[in-house]
This record gives structure tokens, C-alpha cells and sequence, in this order.
């Protein structure tokens, strides 16, 4: 394929992978069914929610706080997506609820009339929202990505449907199946400025995150408990902390309920988070120009979703980890003044060090599973620069990131089904 072509088509998919998201997306997914479903009813008469989701959606919901509600779990998210949702927003479905329409979904939850459920159903991401009012049913389902609506009905009656795959879906795939870190590299370095300059909102969406995270104490308070370390001398004030505490600011404060968007990466904020705040905060070290921190930012993002692609959309492994990589790769490359050595050495150790760090469930916790990420991602950088790394004689790396990066694929598709399928039947027992 010609290079440009490929190029273009590199901006489209992280376009299509790299985007705002207020709340975790998980319970956002719902909302959005919910949203959708209001559209054909009316939304002041709801007598009663059904809704039913994967198991790993079931995972990721149920912990999680509901942004602008104080509530957590996926009964509030399909309340508030029906009452005051907005259908037409997407991962931002939730832009625009009021007290009252809080109020009242609150309402609806006292009065036992939502009820979410696992459905019967092998889609990794699956959503449905059953929603009844003056004798009226609309149920709406979403499939495969947060976002991907593939039916409508109204009293039985179809009003949409979908593929079973978007043609979106279908391009993310052969487009990366066949890239390697150093093509991603050279897109991220010689590419057109004005065309990737666009990634730089994921700076600004996810550093007035970071900014909220330390204005407020969100969830574990795991950056306000950091940063006040930092004054006391138990932790240094030096560029290591300041990587961890601005991301994890931004994830506590995504986790913790903050009504501030995260720019979302794989359909994931965390992931966005972890891909981003690392990145900036060396360029802001650096004294870096726009222009080298867009570059390093979009190497970021799109390693994030090249490793992302080797496992399902949701699995049993933490996804921070990965993201992490990307941003490492990022910071290699403004750390090692333009190199490519250091960016997939950077990954290769990364591998090595979190290659087991498991994803049980969205939750405040989350934001300490990112700063872990981070804190090896930035070691992983220092070991590259001093050209240091761990070797393909060791575990599951391999002399070439690109089969590295393939082993842990492997391994989260098939070895650790095992595992998401105990973590989810452990979390299960606890509703």
C-alpha cells in the first residue's frame, strides 16, 4: 500500500479510536441504550427498565461511580441515560442531565423498577435496554463496541438494525493486522503536522482531567495522597512523580465521578488517560514544542491501539498496562531525541514487567493499577536510553517487539479466558 495512503487511513482509525468520553464506558454503553430508547417513548412516563449486558460489561459496571450522579453501578446508568440522556452524543451521553433528571432516576432505583441483568449473550461488549412506559416497549441494542447500535424495536416492531460488522469495524482490522511499531513510528515522525495535529485535544480533554484530580479528592484520593507525600519528602518532587500524579489525578477523577470528559482510547478513558498524561507531562519537562508533543502523542496513541488490537476488547488483562506502552513509547521518543531504538525497547521491557497485571472490574482502583503502569513505563524509558532492556532470552519476550507484543496477545486471548471467567464469578457473588 502507498505510504500516504496508509498514512490517511492510520488518522482515520485513531479518529475513530481516539475519542471524548465522560464516565467509564462501560455503564456509558448502557446510558446510551437507554438514551436511544427514550427517543421513542415517552421518557416522563417509564413505569419500569430491563436491561441486560455481557459479562464483562457486568465487570466494568458495577463498581464504577456514574459522573454527576454519586451513584455507582449499572442500575443508575440506564435510570439517568433514559431520564436525561442524550441520544445523539454518544460516549458523552451524559453531557447534559440535570438535578432533577437525577432526582428522578434516583426515583426509579428506590422504587425497584430497573433491573439489570447478565445476558445470555457471548458478545464481549453487549448492551440492552428494555424501556416501558404508557404501554409501550422500545428495546435497543448495542454490540461489539460501546457505541455500535445494531437494533431498535418498538412493540415488537423493527425500527433499525444493523450488520452484525460496520465497515469501520472491518477497516481497524486490516489496517492493523499488518502494521509494525517501526511503521507506526515513521507515520508518528514524518507524517504531515496538519494532520495529526488533531491529537492534541486529547492533551487538553485529559490534562483539565489531571487539573480536577488535584483540585478535588476523587475516589481513592490516590494523587492527592501522592502529591501531599511530595511535600512532606516521603516521595520525591521529581519528573517520576509527576508523571504518576497528573495521570493518576485524571484517572481518580474520571473513576471517581467528575463530570469533565476523558479523551478515550480503545474505547476505554483509562486507556486515553494512560496514553496521554505521561506524554505531556515529559513534553512540559522538556519545554517541548506543539509540534514534538502532537507527534509523540499520536506514537502514543496509536501503539495503544496497535497492542490493544491483539485481544479482545475486554479481557481479564488491564488494559492500562497496554496504553501505558503507548505512552512509553512516546516518552522514549522525546527522552531519546527522535530515536527508534529506545521506543521499542521501552515496550519490549514493558512486556517483561506487567505482563500479568489483571483487570477485575472498573472502579476507583483503577487509577492505582495506572499509576503502576505508568511508574514502569517510565522506568522502561530509562532502561532504553541507557540502552538496557529485557531480552529475548527472557520469559515471553522476544528479540522482536512485534512477536513480543504477539505472545501477550496470546496469552490474554487464551490463557487468560480462564481468568476473566473467575474474576467475573467472584464479582458476581458479591451483587
Amino acid at each position: 500500500m502507498e505510504q500516504q495512503v496508509l498514512w490517511q487511513e492510520l488518522i482515520e482509525l485513531v479518529k475513530h479510536e481516539v475519542l471524548p468520553a465522560l464516565g467509564c464506558t462501560e455503564p456509558i454503553s448502557l446510558a446510551l441504550a437507554s438514551a436511544v430508547a427514550t427517543k421513542y417513548l415517552d421518557k416522563n412516563s417509564i413505569s419500569h427498565i430491563d436491561a441486560y449486558v455481557s459479562p464483562n460489561l457486568m465487570k466494568n459496571g458495577m463498581a464504577v461511580t456514574v459522573p454527576g450522579t454519586s451513584m455507582v453501578g449499572l442500575p443508575i446508568a440506564a435510570a439517568i441515560g433514559a431520564i436525561g440522556g442524550d441520544a445523539e452524543a454518544g460516549l458523552e451521553v451524559l453531557n447534559k442531565i440535570t438535578p432533577k433528571q437525577i432526582n428522578q432516576a434516583k426515583a426509579l432505583l428506590k422504587e425497584q423498577k430497573v433491573s439489570v441483568q447478565i445476558a445470555n449473550n457471548n458478545t464481549t461488549i453487549y448492551s440492552e435496554a428494555n424501556i416501558y412506559a404508557k404501554g409501550d416497549h422500545v428495546r435497543v441494542c448495542i454490540e461489539s463496541s460501546h457505541t455500535n447500535i445494531i437494533l431498535i424495536e418498538k412493540n415488537g416492531e423493527v425500527i433499525f438494525k444493523a450488520d452484525n460488522k460496520t465497515q469501520k469495524e472491518s477497516k481497524k482490522e486490516s489496517i492493523i493486522t499488518h502494521m509494525s511499531v517501526k511503521q507506526i513510528y515513521e507515520f508518528a515522525t514524518q507524517s504531515n503536522f496538519d494532520d495529526i495535529k488533531f491529537i492534541l485535544h486529547s492533551a487538553e480533554l485529559n490534562d483539565a482531567l489531571s487539573q480536577e484530580g488535584l483540585r478535588r479528592e476523587y475516589g481513592l484520593k490516590i494523587a492527592a495522597t501522592l502529591h501531599k507525600q511530595t511535600k512532606t519528602g516521603l516521595l520525591a518532587d521529581d519528573l517520576l512523580s509527576k508523571v504518576i500524579i497528573r495521570t493518576t489525578a485524571a484517572s481518580d477523577a474520571r473513576m471517581g465521578g467528575a463530570t469533565l470528559p476523558a479523551m478515550s482510547n480503545s474505547g476505554s478513558g483509562n486507556q486515553g488517560i494512560t496514553a496521554t498524561m505521561p506524554v505531556v507531562v515529559v513534553a512540559d519537562y522538556l519545554k517541548s514544542t506543539t509540534e514534538q508533543l502532537a507527534r509523540a502523542l499520536i506514537l502514543s496513541h496509536t501503539i495503544a491501539i496497535y497492542i490493544h488490537s491483539k485481544f479482545p476488547p475486554l479481557s481479564a488483562l488491564c488494559a492500562a498496562s497496554t496504553a501505558a506502552m503507548g505512552s512509553a513509547a512516546g516518552m522514549a521518543w522525546l527522552l531519546g531525541k527522535g530515536q527508534y531504538e529506545p521506543v521499542e525497547m521501552a515496550i519490549c521491557s514493558m512486556i517483561g514487567d506487567l505482563s500479568g497485571i489483571i483487570c477485575d472490574g472498573a472502579s476507583n482502583s483503577c487509577a492505582m493499577k495506572v499509576s503502576t503502569s505508568v511508574s514502569s513505563s517510565f522506568k522502561a524509558v530509562l532502561m532504553a536510553l541507557n540502552r538496557i532492556r529485557v531480552t529475548g532470552k527472557e520469559g515471553i519476550v522476544c528479540d522482536s517487539v512485534e512477536a513480543s507484543i504477539n505472545n501477550l496477545g496470546a496469552i490474554v486471548s487464551k490463557s487468560m479466558k480462564t481468568t476473566d471467567t473467575q474474576i467475573i464469578d467472584i464479582m458476581s457473588h458479591k451483587i
